[in-house]
């Protein structure tokens, strides 16, 4: 038996402006912006949202957008999209490619702007079947984990009302079509950790008066190997990367630093604080071998927390999404080890929802079926922050009607 929260999406949705959603993505994925700098996306947000009839408010956080929709008694209910795109050279060869030189949204946050744009014209223009308050969110600097906790700091719930609930979805690969929930733990932590290697420099000619701070990065970064594969559980999920490594500025000259840029995936705050561990024993063991002049630099930096799904609020989204699609179209892969700023939003413990869409086209999914198996499937097809990522344009319809369903499943029926 259907609910009203699913009929009701399905009515609201049956007539999307879906040239018009795929035009104003379009916009979107040629205009991309860095994250805390979006300020032409969140103007194009804000003007869907005037015109929806909410009061909308721009600048918060920096440049988040916030339209708030009263709508009588009932839950206040949170959609959130992210808006900032990436340092990455566009190579799709789409015709509206990125137009920014080096920048591109490579994480499908120009569709998660689309998707909340459509789902807040369609809830506004179904104003008579549901009761509540909706706060829509375009929210900046996902990527770098800042714009969750800017808006918050900027008095996002002092300014307008706290909500009861928050929900959030994000494009993946995948055959388009499908639905992925997770109850609990969805999406893991990311902590970046700088080491800088302090040696001294000299003539490429005479390393023997030297200590070469190269040298021994490398041996750090082999050594950095080891922490996952001998020092954490089998049992647990945990990834280390090293993503840069940078010293020196000439062919002949040994330098006085290096440095190197790590990023953790951890699941449990144990596993991060024994790596976190095992790194500053490591570089300082590294440096002490090699006779370095003083200690290394060990900085931990920005980072993200777990993402954990509200358990009856993901249950609920997760019903009414599978009355919308289909059963077949729910499924549960359980946790990933990317990374997400949203549950800071949820301010100290606010239940949430957040669940996937996956968006490869038919015909790209199609053509890595040759690759084996779904997982070496799912890596022959373009991942998210690769620079020929293109999600599906046919997600665009789908993605509004995910969120319309979800909001009304979470807000009072009339």
């Amino acid at each position: 038996m259907t609910s009203a929260a699913a009929r009701t999406a399905l009515d609201l949705t049956a007539d999307l402006p879906l040239p018009a959603l795929e035009a104003f993505y379009r916009d979107l994925h040629r205009h991309p912006e860095l994250s805390l700098a979006e300020h032409r996306t969140a103007g194009r947000l804000a003007e869907r949202l005037r015109a929806a009839g909410y009061e909308t408010a721009e600048g918060v956080g920096g440049t988040g957008v916030v339209g708030l929709l009263r709508n009588g008694d009932g839950p206040t209910v949170l959609l959130r999209g992210d808006m900032d795109a990436l340092p990455v050279a566009e190579e799709t060869g789409l015709p509206y490619a990125s137009q920014a030189p080096g920048v591109m949204h490579a994480c499908g946050h120009d569709l998660h702007v689309t998707w909340l744009a459509g789902a807040a014209s369609a809830l506004a223009e179904g104003r008579d079947t549901w009761s509540g308050t909706l706060l829509v969110v375009g929210q900046p600097a996902e990527e770098t984990g800042e714009g969750a906790a800017a808006m918050i700091g900027d008095g996002l719930y002092e300014r307008f009302p706290r909500p009861d609930v928050l929900l959030a979805q994000h494009a993946t690969p995948g055959p388009a079509g499908l639905y992925a929930h997770s109850p609990g733990l969805i999406m893991s932590a990311a902590t970046d950790v700088d080491i800088v290697v302090h040696g001294v420099g000299g003539h490429g000619s005479r390393p023997e008066a030297t200590v070469d701070p190269v040298v021994t990065a490398a041996y750090i970064v082999t050594r950095l190997q080891t922490v996952v594969s001998r020092e954490v559980a089998a049992r647990e999920s945990a990834v280390l990367t090293v993503g840069r490594i940078e010293a020196g500025t000439r062919h002949n000259i040994i330098p006085s630093e290096a440095h190197i840029a790590l990023n953790l995936r951890t699941q449990s705050a144990a596993v991060r604080d024994r790596m976190l561990a095992s790194i500053r024993r490591i570089a300082l063991g590294e440096c002490a071998a090699a006779g370095c002049p003083s200690e290394p630099t060990v900085t931990v930096g920005s980072s993200f927390p777990v993402t954990v799904n509200d358990l009856e609020t993901d249950r609920r989204i997760a019903t009414v999404h599978g009355e919308v699609f289909g059963a077949e179209t729910i499924l549960d892969f359980g946790p990933v080890m990317g990374s997400e700023d949203f549950p800071v939003l949820a301010d100290g413990g606010l239940p949430y929802a957040y669940w996937f869409v996956t968006s490869t086209p038919t015909d790209v999914w199609n053509a890595a079926a040759t690759a084996g198996d779904l997982m070496q499937q799912l890596a022959a097809v373009p991942s998210n922050h690769s620079p020929h990522f293109a999600p599906d344009l046919a997600t665009v319809g789908p993605g509004v009607r995910t969120l319309v369903s979800g909001a009304l499943e979470m807000l009072a029926g009339r």
